[in-house]
């Protein structure tokens, strides 16, 4: 019965409104069967049969009909819990390479959607923290990461791991100025870790390309260009940012919906949830 204690507010609503609706059900069933079998086969309900036919249901039925909706809501609230769990990656606790996808992708489809900024986030020489130090303290510095990219955000931002030890930011609705604000509050954040490794004390930082869009685009094209400023970063000598703003399409230019059910993402095809 302890566990039943840990479903949210919401519901137990749920319970006691599914409880008195089929409670309500009952009660009008009992009377109304009870009027018609005592009118066809006797001379009529009287006070003390009406109060029966309305009091029975409760008594016998209340009980039961409250267990099985809570049940029923323990069995919703399981289901949800274990959706959540499978959309999150087990390390870091953001959202998995397919759930940042398909929430980016309903922010991004909205009908009023105003676009958005994607940050690609990419931290700087992580292989060489696995080689020299074990993978516990490459583990250890992606939830420092984790930590530090979250710390400018609000609620309204969306935070993934892409795959291995690179992340993806969406801004719903962000300038290019706002976005090179976080960009640059997460690269420094990174860049102020210390941890042990080892006997060593390690510091991070990360590369950081970006793509601000103010209409309505795929997801594919978005990350495709924060991916190319992120990969000129890499190329010209890391810890820093690139932002670019992608340019409105012409007012006759028609905007061709993304009709296909896969993503590609490095060259690798990634079915959409």
């Amino acid at each position: 019965m302890a566990r039943t204690l840990l479903l949210p507010r919401q519901a137990w609503a749920a319970i006691a409104i599914r409880t008195a609706n089929l409670m309500a059900v009952s009660v009008m069933a009992s009377v109304v069967l009870s009027y018609l079998i005592l009118n066809i086969f006797s001379q009529g309900i009287n006070e003390t049969g009406l109060a029966a036919a309305f009091i029975a249901p409760l008594v016998l039925g209340g009980p039961m009909v409250f267990y099985l909706s809570l049940k029923h809501q323990e069995l919703k609230f399981a289901y949800q819990r274990l959706e959540e769990a499978a959309a999150r990656d087990s390390l870091t606790n953001c959202l998995n390479h397919g759930a940042f996808v398909e929430a980016v992708t309903v922010v991004l489809d909205a009908p009023d959607g105003a676009g958005g900024a994607l940050l690609v986030i990419d931290a700087d020489h992580f292989k060489s923290i696995n080689d020299r130090f074990g993978h516990a303290s490459g583990d250890t510095a992606l939830k420092l990461i984790v930590a530090a990219i979250r710390a400018p955000l609000t609620e309204l931002e969306i935070v993934g791991r892409l795959g291995g030890e690179e992340f993806g930011v969406f801004l719903p609705n962000a300038s290019r100025e706002t976005t090179r604000i976080i960009a640059d509050r997460i690269r420094l954040a990174v860049r102020t870790i210390e941890f042990e490794a080892g006997d060593e004390i390690c510091t991070l930082s990360v590369s950081v390309g970006g793509a601000v869009c103010s209409e309505k685009m795929g997801f594919n094209d978005l990350f495709r260009a924060a991916d190319e400023r992120l990969y000129k970063v890499k190329k010209t000598g890391r810890n820093n940012t690139d932002i670019v703003v992608i340019p409105k399409r012409p007012a006759n230019e028609a905007i061709v919906p993304d009709q296909t059910r896969h993503l590609l993402y490095r060259g690798q095809k990634v079915r959409k949830a």
